[in-house]
């Protein structure tokens, strides 16, 4: 049996057990403390890296650095896709122990969705690799919409899924425990908490057509693409318990992360050209770009109105 499935088979085995465990402890909607969100967080980086020891030990160092760096790009483009969850969950009115359930069958969603487009995509820039150059033109737009195109707000009313689902599907005005649907004389309503999670699952669709091509520019290895999005996305709802309430601390972040997809972007098109970016300087830019990121944001956070009034 190759290396490459025999880790096939250990992640399978690793996602399936971790997902039975996390649906086990979360059956019922609680809000997710801050300490448990750090806990899981810690628990899914851990992991990660673990699994990307024995991709080292079996694959070798080529494909781990790959896989580090795919894992690092879909984390920090995970960051941002939070910032969209908190406006969703927002203008929805859900509040925490329900958001822990959509996130939940969202992100069960979402590998389902993702393992799609990386087979497809996969097969589509060995066949016709001119598309990297328009996978690369699209990363740079989105990174420059994303740095200086303001934020935009969600508007429930205009997604078609959601304008779709309501011409087909009895629905209740209110959001009513933590059902999706519900039977009411022999009749299956919804609850507008469905719609919730189908706006969650459209954004993460949009949010793919961007971290997926972003990845292809490190490696068309389909195993490295999905198993380094599936590790990010395991851990995207602990991520986002864990910085909801101060994501105001890092304003600068999504500059640096615009800036990741510019140059993943730009790499994607000097590959084309016969320019090749080693793995080891795209790992330390993608590295040194969160960390300048992160340190900036700490050292020029402007302080809230009660802290500047405790200190002064």
């Amino acid at each position: 049996m190759s290396p490459s499935n025999i880790m096939w088979i250990i992640f399978g085995l690793l996602i399936s057990f971790m997902l039975v465990v996390d649906l086990a402890l979360n059956r019922k909607g609680k809000t997710i403390s801050f300490k448990k969100a750090a806990t899981w967080t810690a628990v899914w980086m851990t992991l990660a890296l673990i699994f990307d020891l024995g991709i080292y030990l079996t694959m070798g160092s080529q494909k781990a650095l790959e896989f580090l760096s795919g894992y690092l790009i879909e984390q920090s483009l995970s960051v941002d896709n939070l910032f969209v969850f908190i406006m969703i969950f927002t203008v929805f009115g859900v509040r925490g122990e329900l958001q822990a359930k959509v996130l939940k069958w969202g992100i069960i969603g979402a590998i389902i969705l993702r393992l799609a487009f990386i087979f497809v995509g996969t097969a589509l820039l060995k066949e016709f690799q001119w598309l990297f150059y328009i996978f690369g033109l699209l990363l740079i737009y989105t990174s420059w919409n994303m740095a200086f195109g303001g934020d935009d707000e969600i508007e429930p009313e205009k997604n078609p899924l959601v304008r779709f689902a309501r011409k087909f599907l009895p629905m209740t005005r209110r959001i009513r425990g933590d059902w999706f649907f519900t039977q009411r004389l022999g009749i299956w309503i919804a609850s507008p908490l469905f719609m919730v999670l189908l706006v969650v699952e459209s954004s993460d669709l949009v949010f793919a057509l961007d971290s997926i091509p972003a990845i292809f520019a490190i490696t068309l290895d389909p195993f490295i693409v999905f198993t380094s999005n599936i590790f990010a996305i395991m851990g995207l709802r602990s991520l986002f318990f864990l910085l909801a309430n101060v994501m105001g601390m890092f304003a600068y972040l999504k500059f640096g992360i615009s800036f990741i997809l510019a140059f993943v972007g730009a790499k994607m098109i000097l590959m084309m050209l016969g320019f090749h970016i080693p793995i080891t300087l795209s790992l330390a830019v993608i590295v040194l770009t969160l960390a300048v990121a992160i340190a900036v944001s700490i050292l020029l956070r402007k302080p809230e109105p009660d802290e500047a009034m405790e200190t002064a």
